[in-house]
């Protein structure tokens, strides 16, 4: 299965956004699932008949169990009840098995996880602190980005932080260099920002910073309201013929504030993650 190798999409003449709804399973996390588990057949972690979890608010899961259908493992994803209706439809179809726990609760989807693996045996992909997170996106995302663009002329790279493996993985590339790495969170649970905890609906983003995101590498934060994410996906919808989900919308809307204010000479990349069909019973009008 290919994955990668996404156009980078100019949105205007400072802001491209990387478009990841043109991979496989329609999101940014085909590239991680992939290169996991490849990493882990190598290295002979994974065997024939052998059942893969995975804790994920949902495009995770979408393209675990879209891969572990191809390659013949079985697949079970605990998420929490709140996300898309679409998104466990999706998971469904491709075979996996869903497990809810209550709604915004991602630690308790963890644990669960956890918890199961060890109690059957199941091979955990761990992409909440597995360092081959980092890895792939730094080997693939941030490698197409560079033969994109000129390697100087990137003055910011802007995303929503999930585990934080995108977000680590271009920083990486960008280490030592004048591009600024600016996190994105939900201005309902500002973690990174030093608040509370809450519930929000940019499924995706949120919590970043307890995994693998070192904030001391990181050059700022911008914090997006749902509504206010919501509100720019759709107007990408209907003014740039991009129908993609909540969390791009975030993306987008930080990286136009942060080029307002910062009035940067480069230009400003961010991330378009997944497909918007996945969120019709959430996104709305």
């Amino acid at each position: 299965m290919n994955v990668g190798n996404t156009p980078l999409i100019k949105l205007s003449d400072k802001l491209y956004g990387k478009y990841e709804a043109l991979n496989p399973g329609g999101s940014i996390k085909d590239r991680p699932v992939k290169y996991i588990l490849d990493e882990y057949e190598d290295n002979g972690l994974l065997k024939e008949g052998d059942t893969i979890i995975e804790a994920t608010s949902g495009n995770t899961g979408i393209s675990l169990a879209m891969m572990c259908a191809e390659r013949g493992y079985k697949c079970i994803i605990v998420m929490p009840i709140d996300m898309s209706e679409e998104r466990k439809k999706m998971i469904d179809f491709f075979g996996a098995k869903i497990v809810l726990v209550e709604e915004g609760d991602f630690d308790g989807a963890i644990e669960l996880k956890c918890e199961m693996a060890k109690q059957w045996g199941y091979v955990e992909l761990n992409q909440f602190n597995n360092p081959l997170n980092i890895e792939c996106h730094y080997y693939t995302t941030f490698q197409e980005i560079v033969n994109d663009t000129h390697f100087d002329s990137v003055s910011a790279f802007i995303a929503g932080t999930g585990t934080g493996g995108t977000l680590m993985g271009i920083q990486k590339g960008y280490d030592g260099l004048s591009t600024k790495i600016i996190a994105v969170e939900p201005a309902e649970s500002p973690v990174m920002s030093g608040g509370e905890k809450g519930l929000h609906g940019i499924q995706g983003i949120g919590d970043g910073s307890k995994f693998l995101v070192d904030l001391d590498k990181v050059d700022g934060i911008i914090p997006i309201s749902t509504e206010e994410a919501k509100e720019r996906s759709l107007r990408l919808a209907k003014e740039n013929g991009l129908f993609v989900g909540i969390s791009a919308g975030a993306n987008v809307l930080a990286s136009e504030r942060w080029i307002k204010e910062n009035n940067p000479n480069g230009i400003v990349v961010t991330i378009l993650c997944d497909r918007g069909e996945r969120y019709f019973s959430v996104l709305g009008e």
